[in-house]
């Protein structure tokens, strides 16, 4: 390939340079590279001759050339640590070397010295290649004449340097994908047998013909131990009647367990005694010796051996990994039917076996985890794709990039197709509705409406009429039928978020909805027939509620036959300014007034916080100090003061404040606002909530953080 043109105003080291890069990404051979490496060096400092050493543990390989650019003939030379005299490493193989008059340094006691020196070379620029802290080698220059290289030189080669260290890479990688193809070639040639399949069984035949060509047999089978060692169970036989699936595992004598673990059996004798007993003459590798044993054996071998008159058995080790898994057998006919060169053979037809059956066990492994992986793939792209789309549905976004957030959307994604009733669990704030949106839209019912509502902030009365509709004159102020949130949410989704603080009577109705799918609105008599999915969500404990005898069991787990429980904000903290960022955006158009940053101080003090209100306080305290900041830089003092100014750990009161003797708290000043609130309410829970800018489920958090008792 030639070079790259010459842009007007460049130098010659930038063109040279150019080039270098040019060839390491058309070409992963270090060959190609060199030519174009020794051009640019030629353009800093006149030399004789290159050369580049790789690091192989405590080898050093030494590629050197002659200055002829044009050259492609690489000499590899070789050398230990303890070839390289002191004077070539004064600081050791990763600093820059200049040595300016070589024979005054270097001694020829030492081998890469005495190569040097034999060369008449008197001048040495060496440059370190790394590959990111790891020292990979160096490229070396070298001159005749002394004095030819400095420092200057070393300074400005060091960007070829690192292009050379990416060849280095590219060219190992290279090295590799031919060892591997290399090792799989071998692999093909060394059991051909077994290149058209990779089911052992299948193949069987095949394997016990060319087995029959390398050791003379009558009947040949293969036997893989069981998990508790003591029996073998058939996996593949030759010229043996019966279904190996319906054959049973055949215990192995307790006098011949010892054996499993031996490379070879030889059985020179078999003698029937009667009563299933026989005699076998069992020969091993020196320096065993030979054993005369009479054995019990099941009645299934005794079959084998005299129906069919077998006189001499070899048994072969198969091996996985060094450890014995079974054994393959060879039967004849005729005593003494194998010899130790027949047991040198079967050795090396077990070797084939143990490999294709390795090759059999990985092959399945390696389909289920396809299967699995491409299963994960669909599910991640299908999530990503889900989260994009809700990207237009501000302020509904999918946003988080930790495991414990991909795994909520990926629930989510797996129960979205079906039209089971889903129950979203975890504290407020924690984007239960996002997910109930991000379900909806992943349905089949995403053309269809998405209904919400908030079971907590409304009465009971109210609450079943906006769930279940009215007709006229129903109840006072009944004007005209209106339709609840049932009959809006036909063919689509209908979201009850806080389902926790719905009312007993409501619970029941509700439960009859889930259960016959049909309801009538109030003051009505007509049935109406209910066609949406239910997706609910709370902050509340329900089976504790159900103990307290607040919330239906039976209601309950029509509502949760799919659970998902949403992380808090502060077990994923990889979230937070990837939230802040789209929340920053978002808000900044709104307000027409979008934040010019974030400083680094309120990022660290933004991920260090909390989060007991999760992401929607997050968002509140982006919004804040978006508007206090007035275009500027976000700094600490435009967030709220719990973020700015934490509590101190260890207790919500410093001991000034505990004892009346210092300013009060944050922590106390708020459990005073919230005892104010609760007393001018009546003990009210929603109104007390509203006067304090909180939702009902915040201000049951903080109550329960102060230990406030119900004041009711």
């Amino acid at each position: 390939m030639p070079p790259p043109p010459v842009e007007p105003g460049a130098d010659a080291l930038q063109v040279a340079l150019a080039s270098i890069a040019q060839a390491i990404a058309s070409s992963l051979e270090l060959q190609e590279v060199w030519g174009r490496v020794l051009e640019a060096c030629r353009t800093v400092v006149p030399l004789d001759g290159m050369g580049m050493s790789r690091i192989d543990g405590k080898r050093i390989r030494v590629h050197a050339a002659a200055g002829d650019p044009t050259a492609n003939e690489l000499m590899e030379l070789e050398f230990e640590r303890s070839d390289i005299s002191p004077g070539l490493t004064p600081e050791g193989l990763g600093r820059v070397l200049v040595l300016e008059d070589a024979p005054k340094v270097l001694d020829p006691a030492f081998k890469l010295d005495r190569r040097l020196l034999e060369q008449g070379y008197r001048s040495i620029l060496r440059l370190p290649l790394w590959r990111g802290e790891e020292l990979t080698g160096a490229m070396v220059l070298v001159s005749f004449e002394p004095g030819r290289f400095n420092t200057e030189h070393a300074r400005k080669l060091a960007l070829v340097a690192e292009l050379v260290s990416l060849a280095l890479a590219h060219e190992k990688l290279a090295s590799r994908w031919r060892e591997r193809r290399q090792r799989r070639d071998a692999l093909e040639k060394l059991v051909p047998a077994l290149t058209d399949t990779l089911d052992v069984r299948s193949a069987f035949e095949q394997i016990a013909r060319i087995a029959e060509a390398i050791v003379p047999n009558d009947f040949l089978g293969l036997a893989l131990l069981t998990e508790d060692r003591t029996a073998e169970r058939v996996h593949a036989k030759h010229r043996l009647e019966g279904d190996v699936q319906r054959l049973p595992d055949f215990p192995i004598p307790p006098e011949l367990r010892h054996t499993i673990d031996w490379d070879y059996v030889l059985a020179h004798e078999i003698s029937l005694l009667g009563g299933n007993r026989i005699r076998m003459r069992l020969v091993n590798r020196a320096p065993l010796p030979a054993q005369e044993l009479d054995l019990q054996l099941d009645d299934f071998w005794i079959r084998v051996y005299s129906e069919r008159g077998v006189r001499s058995l070899l048994r072969a080790n198969v091996r996985r990994n060094g450890v014995a898994i079974g054994g393959l057998i060879f039967l004849s006919k005729h005593p003494a039917g194998f010899d130790d060169e027949d047991a040198e053979f079967a050795m090396r037809v077990a070797e084939h076996v143990a490999l294709a059956l390795t090759h059999q066990d990985l092959a399945e492994e390696s389909r289920r985890a396809q299967t699995a992986k491409q299963r994960a793939e669909r599910l991640e792209e299908r999530v990503h794709a889900l989260a994009q789309e809700l990207e237009t549905l501000s302020p509904h976004r999918a946003l988080g990039r930790s495991r414990q957030w991909r795994d909520v959307l990926a629930h989510a994604t797996k129960v979205a197709p079906t039209d089971t009733t889903v129950l979203m669990t975890g504290e407020s704030g924690t984007g239960k509705e996002v997910v109930a949106r991000f379900i909806h839209r992943a349905s089949s019912r995403k053309d269809g409406a998405f209904v919400a509502l908030n079971c907590a902030a409304l009465p009971e009365q109210l609450l079943e009429s906006e769930l279940f509709g009215h007709e006229k004159g129903a109840f006072t102020g009944a004007l005209a039928a209106r339709p609840g949130r049932i009959e809006q949410a036909a063919g689509g989704v209908l979201f009850l978020d806080e389902v926790g603080e719905m009312s007993l009577s409501v619970q029941a109705k509700f439960l009859r909805v889930l259960q016959e799918r049909e309801y009538q609105r109030l003051g009505g008599t007509r049935t109406l027939k209910a066609d949406m999915r239910v997706l609910a969500a709370t902050n509340r404990n329900l089976k504790a509620a159900i103990a307290h005898g607040t919330f239906r069991e039976d209601l309950y787990y029509r509502l949760a036959v799919f659970d998902i429980a949403l992380p808090p904000l502060r077990d994923r903290p990889e979230d937070v300014l990837l939230l802040v960022d789209a929340f920053l955006e978002e808000i900044g158009r709104s307000v027409g007034r979008p934040a010019a940053g974030v400083s680094e101080e309120v990022r660290a003090k933004l991920v260090a916080y909390p989060w007991p209100g999760n992401v929607r306080e997050l968002r509140n305290a982006v919004e804040r100090a978006v508007i206090l900041c007035e275009g500027g830089l976000i700094t600490s003092e435009h967030l709220p003061v719990g973020i700015a100014s934490p509590a101190r750990p260890g207790g919500d009161t410093p001991p000034a404040a505990a004892s009346g003797g210092g300013p009060p708290t944050l922590d106390a000043a708020e459990r005073e606002m919230i005892l104010q609130a609760l007393t001018r309410s009546g003990n009210n829970k929603s109104k007390a909530a509203r006067l304090l800018g909180l939702t009902r489920a915040q201000l049951r958090s903080r109550i329960e953080k102060h230990g406030i008792a119900d004041q009711g």
